[in-house]
């Protein structure tokens, strides 16, 4: 018996198969159906592709393969596997390609969906793949959408051969036939050989009646009577398709194409897609067997192949019931189905489907690399209560839908809030080792490892010095290479201290500021050249120091003035709690001994991970930040850092890069570092912890404390470092979530806007005292046993009317009484902060999170003022907070300034507190005395009987 396949090729129509994968290969399946059923091509599309990838190992040698010899975005591993597959379809078409003459035996592989919008792009992405499959009879897909038309004008006239995809309504179809059309005379004229080109345009149908009698059904069953509405069912896809071979047939017959035909060129011939049936109610071989025809293709799968083998019926039916065909038509525009609204609907839901698909493909092969890639990229898992689980899948949709993965690296600021975010992303060049130069660190490290340096003192604020913090505690001082310090901070008293612990002669000085006038590194600067210059003797300083600063600042034009030993420039576009991965993090990583090649391979894999083409739901930066966000967004805003104890610096470096990002507009995140882990019972329902541990610490008391918490209910995020090297892919994992965040949340997460109201406040103050020689002191509240009570008048008002006596701790009840639940407390201490003043700090802020059940953050000024200082100011009004002082000393002066230490961050510590009382916060000051340990000591017990 004939085979009805076979048959088909008598009708004038060609039978391509829409399914790929390894095994038809291995299988043999491929050579068979050319063969014994006469298939002459093949079409693939990302939902073809993410089944074969998802389904078993079959690609795994060969993605093992290609990882061996170095990691790839994410798109690059899936289009190397797939070009591999479309050269071995093309390979074995290739008998068919020639023996047609070229006419047929086409394989096709398609750009990426994303594009679908983007004629541009679809045109770069087109010509790449045609380059690399590198086959005469490749086609590429190209949808037809009314953006991409101009494209298929663009790659037929440069030869390339396009498979026009989605297409629903007839008058899509005319205008990308138009547009091949013209690509053939465009080649044709700059001479090309316009017989080699060929295309076809894939006309849907099956979906059609999928929609149109979806809504006759629902009419239908709502009592409709329309006579003949029942009747359309099943009928109007294959009406339209068949006038679209009509329109066709009459575009081949025009003196137009005989022109082209008569130099050789081959018909776009109309290829039937979606021609499996989806009703049970209809032949399995409906849309096949209505729609056969000369020059026409049919792209189906395997069953519908297999089905129209065993009981198909070849014969021409697409020239016949032409007159029927215009009928169903007028009916159905009569009866109101609105045929043009179903194609337009289905072209736009073909390129959100397709785009879904293609996310799940390269989920497939990202989850694949992550599991391939072992302890060489930080692992993930987030645990979420349901309710926040389900919040969390529908922002990664949206994010999905809307593209954030790609949106974040083209710089796209609608991403946020507008404006000019996208000014502020260098920080994404960065993570690859954009913003600086490797061999100059590796010069520098060789330089500092022979200087016989025994410190190297970094003066800086903020991001300039919190990542260069993180290095020092968790690196140390490596053999042959300085010990880093980092102060940022201008207590006279903290200043002395690690002054003492440093000799000028063999101390390596490192001033780090972005703009190169903000005043901790300007004045910490001036005083550290001033004592370099004794011990170095005048003119010799500068031989001490490396300035880090943007180009042109003040801070570069005084390093050339006094011949700093090195200048490293900064990137413009990153912002400096982002900075950690260029210069301002890079320098210091060099001068205590670390390889900066080695750190950016290093975090290779974690930029890959968190690349462009990495979905959303894959990409574990996205994740993670759609995960705080959407707890913030839910009230789960207070995020609990916990480090095992090797790392545990990152945690100021997260602090402020969270809190300084999304604290603003009244919104944002308050993350809390330094915590110690309490039982579930005192924590409230606004908490998401998030726990970064090193995959070689022993079972601790932290792992029992995290489980609990996830076994009471509160989400926790897991996170598993293989090395504390690997601290570097974390700082791009958090600076991805904290910048998603900001999306979820809906705020720009690249300014800072109530920093700069303290800088103002301190400016004014400071400037007051050189001109007169004094600061004005506010009137005190309430004083007793050493310590005296400062507020606003608003605070003091509110304060007095609950207070039950004038004393400290009836001050304090009732200033700890307006914590409620949901609300934090902030102690803001300009001290000296070392170990023993963190350590009654501490204690401190245990008995308020344990006594009030809500969250506790620490943070020592100035230096918090730059970091999570914005969140306090800007974000959330829960705060409730007790900023603490001292009287300074020793006097230190500051050269060239009428000012000394002492001036300076009392004054930082009024302008703090100035803002923080007209935003309206909950804040009031305690002084310590001169007795700052005795005074902290008093404290703790003033707010013992308080909160008792």
């Amino acid at each position: 018996m004939t085979n009805p396949l076979r048959a088909l090729g008598d009708a004038g129509q060609a039978v391509w198969l829409d399914y790929l994968h390894p095994k038809i290969f291995e299988d043999g399946d491929l050579k068979r159906l050319i063969a014994d059923d006469g298939v002459t091509g093949l079409t693939s599309n990302p939902a073809i592709f993410e089944k074969a990838v998802s389904e078993g190992d079959v690609y795994d040698a060969r993605l093992s393969a290609l990882l061996r010899k170095g990691d790839h975005e994410i798109i690059d591993l899936f289009e190397a596997l797939a070009i591999v597959d479309i050269q071995h379809a093309a390979d074995a078409f290739r008998p068919v390609y020639d023996s047609l003459g070229g006419r047929d035996g086409f394989v096709s592989l398609e750009v990426s969906p994303y594009l679908a919008m983007d004629a541009d792009a679809t045109v770069s992405e087109a010509r790449r793949l045609w380059r690399a499959v590198d086959r005469p009879n490749l086609m590429i897909k190209v949808p037809g959408t009314t953006p991409c038309v101009p494209a298929i004008r663009t790659l037929i006239g440069e030869g390339v051969n396009v498979n026009v995809t989605l297409l629903f309504g007839v008058d899509a179809y005319l205008a990308v036939a138009e547009a091949h059309i013209a690509g053939l005379e465009d080649l044709r004229k700059a001479g090309g050989d316009i017989s080699q080109v060929h295309g076809v345009a894939s006309f849907f149908v099956s979906r059609i009646d999928g929609l149109i009698d979806k809504e006759i059904d629902r009419r239908l069953a709502a009592g409709a009577t329309e006579a003949g509405l029942k009747d359309l069912r099943g009928k109007v896809a294959i009406a339209n398709a068949k006038l679209a071979y009509q329109r066709y047939l009459e575009m081949i017959a025009t003196p137009r194409w005989k022109a082209l035909a008569d130099a050789g060129a081959a018909p776009q011939r109309l290829l039937w897609a979606s021609t499996g049936t989806k009703d049970p109610a209809y032949s399995d071989v409906l849309y096949v067997e209505s729609l056969i025809g000369t020059d026409t293709v049919d792209t189906a799968p395997l069953a519908t192949i297999d089905a129209f083998r065993d009981h198909g019926q070849a014969r021409v039916t697409i020239t016949q019931g032409v007159d029927e065909a215009r009928r169903v038509l007028a009916e159905t525009e009569r009866l109101g189905l609105d045929l043009n609204g179903v194609t337009t609907t289905l072209v736009q839901d073909g390129v959100k489907t397709f785009a879904e698909a293609f996310d799940k493909l390269l989920g497939a092969v990202a989850g694949k690399r992550t599991k391939m890639l072992g302890a060489a990229l930080n692992g993930q898992s987030i645990s979420l209560p349901a309710d926040l689980d389900k919040t969390v899948k529908d922002d990664l949709e949206r994010a999905a839908r809307e593209g954030w993965t790609r949106r974040l690296w083209n710089r796209d600021p609608t991403l946020w809030t507008g404006g000019d975010a996208a000014r502020w992303l260098g920080w994404l060049d960065a993570a690859a080792a954009g913003a600086v130069d490797v061999e100059a660190l590796a010069a520098l490290s060789a330089e500092v490892e022979s200087g016989g340096f025994t410190h190297a003192l970094l003066l800086g604020m903020g991001g300039s010095s919190l990542g260069p913090e993180v290095l020092a505690e968790t690196f140390g001082a490596r053999p042959g290479f300085p010990r880093l310090l980092a102060l940022d901070s201008t207590d006279p008293a903290q200043i002395a201290r690690v002054e003492a612990l440093t000799d000028p002669a063999k101390t390596l000085y490192i001033v780090a500021s972005k703009s190169g006038s903000t005043l901790e590194p300007d004045i910490l600067h001036r005083y550290f050249f001033q004592q370099a210059e004794r011990a170095l003797g005048p003119g010799n300083a500068g031989s001490r120091f490396i300035a880090i600063t943007d180009p042109g600042s003040k801070l570069e034009i005084l390093a050339r003035r006094d011949r700093f030993r090195h200048i490293f420039l900064g990137d413009p576009a990153i912002g400096g709690r982002y900075s950690v991965l260029s210069n301002f993090g890079m320098v210091p990583a060099a001068v205590i001994g670390l390889d900066a090649a080695e750190i950016f391979r290093t975090v290779e894999s974690m930029l890959r991970a968190c690349g462009a083409s990495a979905p959303a739901s894959a990409n574990p930066g996205f994740v993670l930040g759609a995960t705080i966000g959407a707890a913030a967004r839910a009230g789960r805003d207070k995020l609990t850092l916990v480090a095992s104890d090797a790392i545990s610096g990152i945690g100021a470096w997260l602090e402020q890069l969270i809190a300084e990002s999304t604290g603003k507009q009244g919104l944002g995140v308050i993350p809390l570092a330094g915590e110690p882990l309490g039982p579930p019972d005192v924590y409230g329902a606004d908490r998401l912890f998030a726990y970064l541990r090193l995959a070689d610490d022993p079972a601790s008391a932290t792992d029992a404390a995290v489980d609990a918490l996830e076994a009471a209910g509160h989400p926790v995020v897991r996170i598993t470092l293989a090395d504390p090297a690997h601290l570097f892919q974390e700082f791009l994992r958090w600076e991805i979530a904290t910048a998603v965040a900001g999306a979820v949340i809906g705020i720009d997460p690249f300014d800072q806007p109530d920093v700069e109201a303290s800088k103002i406040k301190t400016r004014a103050l400071t400037d007051a005292y050189e001109a007169s020689g004094k600061l004005e002191t506010p009137p005190p509240l309430v004083a007793g046993d050493g310590l005296i009570l400062y507020t606003d008048a608003v605070n003091a008002a509110a304060l007095g009317a609950a207070a039950t006596a004038p004393t400290i701790e009836a001050w304090l009840a009732a200033h700890f009484a307006r914590v409620a639940a949901g609300d934090y407390v902030g102690l803001l201490a300009y001290i000296d902060r070392n170990d023993a003043h963190t350590a009654s700090l501490q204690a401190m802020r245990l008995t308020l999170r344990d006594r009030l059940k809500v969250a506790t953050v620490l943070g020592f000024g100035p230096r918090f003022l730059h970091s999570t200082g914005q969140a306090y100011k800007g974000g959330p009004n829960s705060g409730v907070f007790l900023e603490i002082t001292a009287t300074q000393g020793p006097d230190l002066h500051i050269p060239g300034r009428g000012l000394n230490f002492e001036v300076v961050v009392t004054a930082q510590a009024q302008g703090d507190f100035d803002v923080l009382a007209e935003r309206g916060r909950r804040v009031l000051r305690v002084e310590l005395g001169e007795d700052v340990a005795g005074g902290l000591e008093r404290l703790a017990k003033a707010v013992d009987r308080a909160t008792t």
